[in-house]
């Protein structure tokens, strides 16, 4: 059958793949939720959700060190990436030879529109569509006000400081718990100082346990450094995982904003 992935490819895929390899972390554990446990047969070193998978699928490298011949000798009749995490020469390599469904997602709707879709790539288009709909449910009851319009600095990386700015998920689930990103105006992960941090005069500066892994040292630092903001360390997989972990996430921002919001 013929399917349009996110990126606007048409990739031809068996009805029902029984040989999938998932690359993206995200997208592996939506799989474990759509119930695909014999079908899943590699994932990456960084698939860590489930961890039951995680200790007995075949890992095939890492998102970006993909082990191209391993993942062919798995015999796939389905590989499934995303267009930021996955390199493009490594997708090429792969789709030479088997079908490569690949997801672009830049918002909650983005999100969205994956899980369905990939829904009925894989052959489980209800089960998705309920999954679907229950973390827009989800989110659709979220409310926040202790932090709406609350000024945001959300930092991925130390040593140099990099913070995720506009054209992120990241970006767009701040937007959604009605925050401001004070990095809006800048694309992507760039890099920052101390200093931009301070003239940019954040009320919250969020810590991510991902991809750098703050740690309970580092408020001090940042508490020190800006008096006024108010500093948290937050789970990363929350903020950037744009798959089934979804469901969680309205529960976790409200268990730590809803104290927290000033």
């Amino acid at each position: 059958m013929l399917h349009t992935d996110m990126m606007g490819r048409t990739v031809r895929v068996v009805d029902n793949p029984r040989r999938i390899i998932s690359l993206v972390p995200s997208q592996t554990e939506l799989l474990y939720d759509l119930g695909l446990s014999e079908e899943l047969v590699g994932l990456t070193k960084f698939c860590v959700h489930p961890d039951e998978w995680f200790r007995t699928k075949t890992r095939v490298g890492g998102t970006k060190s993909l082990h191209i011949a391993q993942i062919l000798n798995l015999n796939p009749d389905l590989v499934i990436g995303n267009k930021e995490e996955n390199l493009q020469t490594e997708i090429y390599a792969l789709e030479q030879h088997v079908p490569v469904w690949m997801s672009d997602i830049y918002s909650l709707e983005d999100a969205l529109v994956m899980i369905r879709s990939m829904g009925v790539v894989v052959g489980k288009a209800e089960r998705a569509q309920m999954l679907a709909d229950e973390v827009a449910q989800g989110f659709s009851r979220l409310y926040l006000p202790e932090i709406k319009g609350k000024k945001v600095a959300y930092l991925i990386w130390n040593n140099p400081i990099m913070v995720a700015a506009a054209n992120t998920f990241i970006d767009d689930i701040l937007g959604v718990l009605g925050m401001e990103n004070v990095f809006t105006g800048l694309s992507r992960y760039p890099e920052c100082s101390l200093e931009d941090i301070k003239n940019a005069a954040p009320d919250f500066i969020l810590l991510s346990s991902e991809p750098y892994p703050f740690k309970e040292r580092h408020l001090n630092e940042f508490r020190e450094a800006v008096p006024r903001a108010n500093v948290l360390l937050v789970d990363g997989e929350m903020f950037s995982w744009y798959g089934s972990r979804l469901k969680r996430a309205p529960a976790y921002f409200e268990s730590i904003f809803a104290t927290d919001g000033r």
